[in-house]
């Protein structure tokens, strides 16, 4: 089958292909469709340019009509795509017709057997995730495709721009939450360009960015018990406007003596807060929670 040429950033065409197929938009599942030509091509490229040479396979989180699916297919060697939405599915049919090197799976990220995806799809690829996602689900996303160590080399993807400063944040600043220290605890995240509420039909409220995060260096960073360092980081700040002594002990309910003693064994004052502390600082705090 030839491949159609439809400028899928085109909102007339996307109106036209989807009342075509009897498709509407979804609100609820949080699908606003870039209108913006630029972007999903930088996007595409960010992923061809991080290859090693091998062949490059690309798990895509949600297509909408395709058209950062449609970049992807034109650059890289196999593109295996998630969506949630079936009624999208005669859509894609039709605007990625001809492709060869595309797989649809209707599914939810968030429960589906990734190694068992990456066992059939993407054997002897070098394997990356790209995609826009859907606001409501990026922490869950992000948190799964990096707590479950599957051997992925880079996620780009385009986040609320809140978001990216959350996830990019250097640990130890006022930006910093729990999140951002997790996404430094499995991988290296960099900002790699803004995307402007204006690329986006139906326009959303908020501004969005491109991010990136490379998983290809994942150093021993010497947690003793990795469970009891994301509980501690959890607990840290869950209540952000306590000093770390008191967020830990309603948060993980062990005596404050000894906990001020762990904190003072990790030279961390006893009013520190944690926005405060560095990724070094709470891994040597887990480590002598452990020791209690």
């Amino acid at each position: 089958m030839d491949k159609k040429n439809y400028t899928l950033t085109d909102i007339s065409v996307i109106k036209s292909v989807m009342s075509k197929n009897g498709v509407t938009f979804s609100k609820g599942l949080g699908q606003n469709f870039l209108v913006d030509p630029t972007v999903c091509p930088r996007m595409a490229e960010a992923v061809k340019t991080s290859g090693n040479g091998s062949k490059i396979g690309v798990l895509e989180i949600g297509a909408g009509v395709g058209v950062l699916t449609k970049e992807l297919l034109e650059r890289c060697d196999k593109t295996v795509c998630v969506e949630l939405d079936k009624r999208l599915f005669p859509v894609l049919s039709e605007t990625l017709a001809g492709y060869d090197n595309l797989t649809l799976i209707n599914g939810d990220i968030l429960i589906i057997d990734l190694q068992k995806l990456i066992d059939e799809h993407f054997g002897g690829m070098q394997i990356f995730v790209c995609a826009n996602l859907p606001y409501y689900i990026t922490s869950p996303v992000i948190m799964r495709l990096l707590e479950e160590r599957l051997p992925f080399s880079k996620i780009t993807v385009m986040v609320q721009k809140e978001a990216a400063d959350r996830l990019c944040a250097r640990v130890g600043t006022r930006e910093s939450g729990a999140v951002t220290v997790a996404v430094n605890y499995y991988a290296k995240a960099k900002k790699l360009f803004d995307v402007p509420r204006t690329s986006f039909y139906p326009s959303p409220k908020v501004d969005s960015c491109v991010i990136e995060l490379d998983l290809t260096d994942r150093a021993d960073l010497g947690v003793k018990d990795e469970k009891l360092f994301f509980k501690t980081v959890r607990a840290a700040f869950g209540q952000r406007r306590k000093t770390v002594l008191n967020s830990l002990c309603s948060g993980m309910g062990i005596a404050k003596d000894k906990l001020s003693a762990a904190l003072s064994n990790a030279e961390i004052p006893l009013t520190a807060r944690a926005e405060e502390l560095t990724m070094e600082q709470l891994i040597i705090l887990s480590n002598e929670i452990y020791e209690i």
